[in-house]
């Protein structure tokens, strides 16, 4: 009855912790004249609240619709309690239990209050490069373990003085429980050493102030941040640049830089009001910029060696405080690139970082906060009118990806590169961090952690783990180590399928359009250009590129020209070494006759159906680029090369029966008849720009008519698109267009990338619909 007061508890479930919604609770008890207590629990918070039931009813909707910035309610059960005579509403000591379900806040940028007391020369935390509060700062890289509370952090070592002891237990502060709250007399410092270690200066305001000075004469500083050690210096001297490519064996890779604020960009990149949203956002991504018109290769106030050959520079803002006093103080644009050797995982313990960078960086800037778990910097670009992932990291993992259907407990293991792991429970997806390419031990051991280190934290011990087909990943090896649980093969590019049918809510039968590099086929042969009629349970190829031969196995994926070799070889026979072309003459008939041999004989000439290597064989054609130091390097310069002011029009292509071991009704997409178009060209010294815009619309063009080939066929008219070609703007672009024209209806990704980061998510949804879903 109205007028009676009643006891509830709530429990309630999301990212409640580390985000100052204890505080806010208490603010709406206050509100609301209730009574009872609040505390964290390994499921989340839970809240005993005595009043009157309606003044309970308007706390829950406020809890759902005005909780703090960085919080997420995902589901609040309420239920009767017995009377505890509450005198207050208060915050009680956290509660454990084995259960563990909360969601876990990512690391956030600076706050604006935090940033103006930094500056503030009469504040105590004045030009504190460890200030923080509830609404900002450091979350998963400095979380141990469950509850989220400090002595369950690398905080622990840390005592507050009396006066943040005071702000942390005052309700009405907004470093109330706040878990990383210090201040220059109790919390972390800063330290600046050579490159062994040996300590130069150990005051954080004069060690940053020295790095800065550093920074402006050129010198390489390594900076260690919240989830690893960056490599920074000023991005507008080209030596400091070129040094530092030398030294850390990095050619042509682009370098991401950091910027002071948005607007010292405006000189350099075009932003768009989207691109300002996500540079500024919480999460703080590298954001791909389309480059202002470059004149002779020169970006006006910035090195033109900071990403070579490359229409974008890849962006962030300062999120830590220690990169704004940095910026400050020093360049107002900075290199900030990953602070480990070429190939190993990021650096996150002092000792094993002074070793890493020890022959790349002049000064290393170090701190004695703990970083508890690696975050690499996430990397977004807006294409096609939405923003897409290349790397979801920091500012994003571990939220989860939730999911229409319910799924059991899954690890999905990933790919080889690129990797990611996911975990699955009920609707949530969790995926890990980046955690990069497995090709060491020391990446495959930083591989093992993450998976014991992300099912630690949320509790989830796979009842099944799926992997990727491909015998040869150290992501398959852990998998089939693990003997008590059932294990699941999936083929990778099904996976890939998967995973945007997952996160676009598609149950149904799609067809799949897979644009990638490598992966393993159910033939035994390289796949990479393919179509397939899939559901969540199995998939169907139905056509794919015309198979080339790869002379030399992996070594065509470092070597193009290997690739324009057995192009040229495909489309020509013995006699392209006849044919007077630059290509030709640049490799030597020598040369080209010995890979031309390997290929009539089959000799270390693995088939591959791969849309990636076809664009390494047409950059290579085009003397574009005949080796690379990075992935993708070619394909990306040839899209780089593109003419915008193409007519449109694509080279001839077939549509075949397969001459191989598919289904009946498939068939192969054969590019021959263009290359042969191509070669014309080239012998007609046909602009290298003109003949790449033709080779994007021809690709394009094919898979647009095969699609709808299978359209009609199948009935089927929702598709799919996956796989890191589509990290290609142009092909995106293209392909969307040309397909919505035919009235298809295209869902493509959004929420984990288009390469094989999003795999994991696709074998997990594969394994639950094998496996019943539940």
């Amino acid at each position: 009855m109205k007028g009676s007061r009643v006891v509830k508890r709530l429990d309630i479930s999301g990212v409640v912790q580390g985000v100052g919604f204890r505080p806010f609770l208490f603010g709406l008890a206050k509100k609301y004249h209730l009574t009872g207590e609040v505390s964290n629990t390994s499921l989340g918070v839970c809240v005993l609240l005595e009043g009157l039931p309606e003044q309970i009813e308007q706390f829950s909707n406020e809890v759902y619709h005005k909780s703090p910035l960085l919080a997420s309610v995902t589901h609040i059960s309420t239920n009767d309690a017995p009377s505890r005579k509450f005198s207050c509403f208060q915050i009680v000591k956290s509660q454990t239990s084995k259960q563990r379900r909360t969601l876990i806040s990512p690391d956030v940028t600076l706050c604006r209050d935090c940033l103006s007391e930094m500056k503030d020369p009469r504040d105590r935390r004045y030009q504190y490069p460890f200030i923080n509060c509830t609404n900002c700062g450091p979350r998963y890289t400095i979380i141990e373990d469950i509850p989220y509370d400090r002595p369950q952090t690398s905080m622990r070592h840390f005592k507050m003085c009396a006066a943040c002891q005071q702000e942390y237990d005052d309700p009405l502060n907004r470093r109330f429980h706040a878990q990383p709250n210090a201040c220059p007399e109790c919390g972390p410092q800063v330290s600046l050493t050579d490159p062994g270690g040996n300590r130069i200066v150990s005051g954080s305001k004069t060690a940053i102030t020295l790095a800065a000075q550093y920074l402006s004469r050129g010198r390489i500083v390594a900076v260690k941040g919240l989830g690893g050690f960056h490599l920074a210096c000023d991005a507008a001297n080209q030596s400091a640049v070129q040094r530092l490519r030398q030294r850390k064996g990095r050619p042509h890779k682009p370098f991401a830089l950091m910027a002071e604020s948005a607007s010292v960009l405006f000189d350099h990149v075009h932003v768009s009001g989207r691109e300002k949203e996500l540079l500024e956002s919480v999460s703080r991504p590298i954001v791909l910029l389309t480059k202002k018109q470059v004149k002779e290769g020169h970006i006006p106030g910035l090195a033109s060696e900071v990403a070579p050959f490359n229409p974008c520079l890849g962006i962030m803002l300062p999120y830590t405080p220690l990169h704004y006093l940095l910026l400050e103080k020093g360049p107002c644009v900075l290199v900030m690139t990953s602070g480990n050797r070429s190939g190993e995982p990021l650096s996150i313990e002092n000792e094993d970082a002074l070793d890493a960078v020890s022959s790349m960086a002049d000064y290393v800037l170090l701190h004695n906060r703990e970083i508890c778990f690696r975050a690499d910097d996430s990397i977004v670009r807006v294409q096609a009118g939405r923003t897409r992932f290349i790397r979801r990291s920091r500012g994003y993992a571990p939220l989860p990806i939730v999911l229409k259907q319910k799924l059991p407990k899954i690890l999905g293991c990933g790919a080889g590169l690129k990797n990611t792991i996911c975990l699955t429970r009920n609707h949530h997806a969790f995926l890990s961090p980046h955690i990069g390419d497995l090709e060491n031990v020391k990446s495959y051991e930083v591989y093992q952690d993450s998976i014991d280190h992300l099912q630690q934290m949320f509790d989830i011990q796979p009842a099944i783990i799926a992997h990727d087909m491909h015998p040869g990943y150290y992501s398959t090896a852990y998998a089939l180590a693990q003997k008590t649980v059932k294990k699941v093969a999936i083929q990778h590019h099904h996976a890939h399928a998967a995973a945007c049918m997952a996160e676009n809510n598609l149950d149904e039968a799609v067809i799949a359009i897979t644009l990638d590099g490598t992966g393993y086929g159910t033939d035994g042969h390289i796949w990479g250009g393919e179509i397939l009629l899939c559901t969540q349970k199995g998939f169907k190829r139905k056509a794919h590129l015309s198979y080339l031969k790869m002379p030399g196995g992996d070594a065509a994926v470092l070597e193009p020209w290997r690739m324009a070799a057995s192009v040229l070889y495909q489309a020509m026979g013995n006699d392209f070494l006849t044919l007077d072309l630059p290509y030709v003459r640049e490799m030597g008939r020598e040369k080209l006759s010995f890979v031309g041999k390997m290929m009539e004989k089959n000799v270390n000439s693995p088939l591959t159906s791969s849309a990636g290597r076809l664009f390494d064989a047409v950059a290579s054609l085009l003397c574009i680029r005949h080796k690379i130091s990075h992935e993708s390097q070619a394909a990306m310069e040839l899209e780089a090369l593109a003419d915008e002011n193409s007519t449109g029009e694509g080279y001839a292509f077939e549509l075949a029966a397969s001459l191989h071991n598919d289904p009946d009704d498939s068939f192969e997409i054969n590019l021959m008849p263009g290359i042969r178009q191509m070669i014309g060209e080239l012998r007609q010294n046909r602009s290298a720009g003109t003949i790449s815009s033709t080779f994007h619309h021809t690709l394009v063009q094919a898979f647009r008519m095969a699609a709808v080939t299978v359209s009609q066929q199948t009935g089927i008219r929702k598709i799919v698109l996956s796989g890191g070609v589509f990290n290609n703007d142009i092909i995106l672009n293209l392909m969307i267009r040309a397909l919505e024209e035919n009235n298809l209806t295209v869902y493509t990704h959004t929420k984990v990338p288009f390469g094989d980061g999003g795999i994991c998510l696709g074998q997990a949804v594969i394994a639950a619909a094998r496996e019943g879903k539940e």
